[in-house]
């Protein structure tokens, strides 16, 4: 299955370029999600370093248990009832070849860069599904909001969406032949760097920030009841004070600017605003493009909505053709190249749907 790969892929990628021809990509507008399917790779077959610590913990407090079992049985007069002083030699024995091979698991683990070794399919990775967790992959697909198909797919194995949107936002410009793209996405892919990207390369971003704002579940001012004045490159609190810049700093390969003011000690909304002597803001180089994304979906709030109606179905779709274990490839490639299959079947069957199978099979040999 690996050296299919890109053969798959290049069909997969020629029948999304067939529908671009049918003109069944209208809209310029594409939801982008990701879900988590699960590796051939049972979760006691894959470690992180705190799970291989905790096993060889277990081990090796059991080796001492039968270790001093061992030698309480030494002390012993020979009796019917007396330990298993061979048994107890051969359990000693086993747990020591557990734990050689925990150790031999231990320098892998050293070596990987993202500190995780699956033994059964070695490129899938624990990852966070629902309050629960699996070993898979996380595959993310870019959907167009008119007829609901699959424009562009990637097959990861890293368990965050914070990364990929301009990533797949440009595949997905690319695959429908657009100079120009509008993409929406869950919260999960809020990142300043990512949204900067979309806005390089003149996509659309439709992404709300995370509800993370300590401030506000601790019942104080968050971010937002600050206004940030360009003119002036200063921000007012609720209060009417003006907060000015201070100083520059890099957080992160961010600049970012901080800004307060000096009032806010005898100031009598302190106990709203903040614990600390002053209530500090800071601000990245490039929050003006962010402002703009969360401006667009307050003027567009149905985004969301189209969102969920256009890229959620498709993942329950996929996960109920593929079984309960959904990729059975051991290998990132061999993955891949299932998915795609995957997702060729089931725009296949989107288009027979939308312009009937006579319809799809003169597209095809014309």
């Amino acid at each position: 299955m690996d050296d299919c790969f890109w053969p798959i892929r290049g069909v997969c990628r020629q029948f999304v370029l067939l529908c671009q021809q049918l003109g069944l990509f209208s809209e310029n507008l594409v939801a982008i999600d990701g879900s988590k399917f699960k590796a051939m790779n049972n979760r006691d077959r894959n470690f992180t370093s705190a799970k291989l610590k905790r096993r060889m913990e277990e081990i090796e407090t059991s080796i001492n248990r039968y270790l001093a079992a061992l030698d309480a049985a030494d002390r012993q007069i020979p009796s019917a009832c007396a330990p298993d002083t061979a048994s107890l030699e051969d359990k000693i024995a086993k747990l020591k070849a557990q734990m050689k091979e925990l150790q031999g698991i231990e320098s892998q683990l050293n070596e990987s860069p993202n500190k995780q070794v699956s033994l059964t399919a070695p490129d899938a990775r624990s990852m966070m599904t629902r309050g629960s967790g699996i070993v898979g992959y996380n595959v993310q697909t870019a959907v167009d909001t008119q007829h609901h198909l699959i424009v562009a797919h990637e097959v990861t194995n890293s368990g965050s969406d914070r990364d990929p949107l301009s990533s797949m936002a440009k595949q997905a410009r690319e695959a429908i032949g657009a100079e120009t793209l509008s993409v929406v996405a869950d919260r999960g892919y809020f990142k300043g760097e990512e949204i900067l990207a979309c806005h390089n390369t003149n996509i659309t971003a439709y992404v709300p920030k995370p509800m993370t704002s300590s401030a506000k579940a601790e019942g104080r001012f968050n971010k937002d009841a600050f206004v940030y004045d360009a003119t002036k490159n200063e921000y007012t609190c609720p209060a009417g004070e003006a907060l000015i810049w201070r100083f520059s700093s890099v957080e992160k390969g961010m600049n970012m600017h901080c800004y307060w003011s000096s009032k806010c000690q005898s100031c009598t909304l302190k106990i709203q605003c903040t614990p600390s002597t002053n209530r500090r803001v800071r601000r990245w180089e490039h929050e003006a493009v962010l402002e703009e994304v969360q401006g667009r979906l307050n003027r567009a709030p149905e985004m969301m909505k189209v969102r969920k109606r256009t890229v959620e179905h498709h993942f329950g779709t996929l996960k109920q053709w593929m079984g309960a274990t959904h990729f059975l490839t051991r290998k990132l490639n061999g993955v891949s190249a299932k998915m795609s299959l995957n997702v060729l079947a089931y725009n296949l069957k989107r288009v027979m749907k939308i312009i009937g199978t006579e319809g799809l099979l003169k597209a095809m040999a014309a």
